[in-house]
């Protein structure tokens, strides 16, 4: 009898709550725009330029379809279908650019992709904040100086005739050496620059990752004896993996992708055989051809480094959800 007397006291009470009825979604719409129009002005800089140079070049791609000309524009070139994606397959010359590619950013992501998680775990052992403060700030100013004053300075210091480095293989007996004229040597300094440059930057990330850590976790290790190499490796760097494989699956996504400035740059043509890449004959062909220039076919080499570039971040993605419980979309 009682059991029975709680079940109609309940369905009394579900029978006199009256069911809330919603806003219509533009009536929440609007409210919500009142509310944070603030915020919303904010966006809207970033959106315009979102727009700009984001999205609306995105309707040029269409030229790789066609045999541009200029004087024609976008409308009225000629259609060719898929000719310039077929002449990429018949290029020769495509296999050197996709290896010298492959290669600049295999060495990115063997070598220019772990200092970063090295340099800020081994940053955060530091105790006294003054010195990690003035160490991360040193570290993250070559990347407010542009390409240009860095390849200039390191060329500087490498020049075969007054260079610091050739001064000093020529004071121990050496021969100076022309490393801006040396194929052998553009990849090293490529990867140099771009440690140099970006380590600080992208160990910014990292750092910030290791301040949501529970110092709970560093204070049960101690009690247990682990020393600070333990904590780094047992606590540390598992916990900054989920950033670790974020910054990873992007790194992927711009393997086809290098810093056109720099090689620009540094390249001559005494280095083509290991420096020029695609991004480098794409602009070559497009700008710089001693002829007319063939903007369609550099649209559509352009256009398949992208399209491979983002099936490779898909495979990763869906292989860091499988194998390691993260994802970044």
């Amino acid at each position: 009898m009682r059991k029975k007397g709680m079940e109609m006291l309940k369905n009394s009470n579900k029978e006199n709550i009256i069911p809330l009825k919603k806003k219509p979604l533009n009536q929440r719409i609007m409210k919500d725009l009142k509310k944070n129009k603030q915020l919303y002005m904010l966006l809207i800089p970033g959106i315009i330029s979102l727009i700009l140079f984001k999205y609306g070049p995105l309707f040029g791609m269409s030229i790789a379809f066609e045999n541009f000309s200029a004087f024609k524009g976008i409308f009225k070139s000629d259609w060719v279908g898929l000719k310039w994606f077929i002449k990429i397959f018949h290029d020769a010359y495509m296999l050197k650019l996709i290896k010298n590619t492959i290669i600049l950013a295999v060495l990115s992501l063997v070598v220019v992709f772990p200092i970063p998680i090295i340099f800020s775990l081994f940053l955060n052992e530091i105790i006294h904040k003054p010195i990690r403060s003035i160490v991360q700030s040193l570290s993250f100013l070559p990347y407010f100086i542009s390409s240009a004053v860095m390849v200039s300075i390191t060329f500087t210091m490498l020049s075969p005739t007054n260079g610091i480095v050739n001064n000093l293989i020529k004071f121990l007996g050496g021969t100076a050496v022309n490393f801006q004229a040396s194929p052998a040597w553009f990849r090293p300094l490529y990867v140099f620059l771009q440690v140099w440059q970006t380590f600080g930057y992208s160990a910014v990330i990292y750092i910030a990752a290791m301040t949501s850590i529970d110092p709970a976790l560093y204070e049960a290790a101690e009690v247990d004896g682990a020393n600070r190499w333990v904590k780094m490796f047992q606590i540390t760097l598992p916990s900054i993996t989920t950033s670790v494989i974020t910054m990873l699956i992007i790194s992927v996504g711009n393997i086809f992708t290098v810093d056109l400035d720099r090689i620009l740059l540094m390249y001559n043509p005494s280095v083509y055989s290991s420096a020029d890449v695609i991004q480098s004959y794409v602009y070559r062909i497009a700008f710089e051809s001693t002829g007319f220039p063939n903007y369609s076919y550099g649209t559509a080499v352009n256009l398949l480094k992208s399209i491979v570039a983002f099936v490779l971040v898909m495979l990763t993605n869906k292989a860091a959800n499988k194998y390691a419980e993260t994802r970044l979309f």
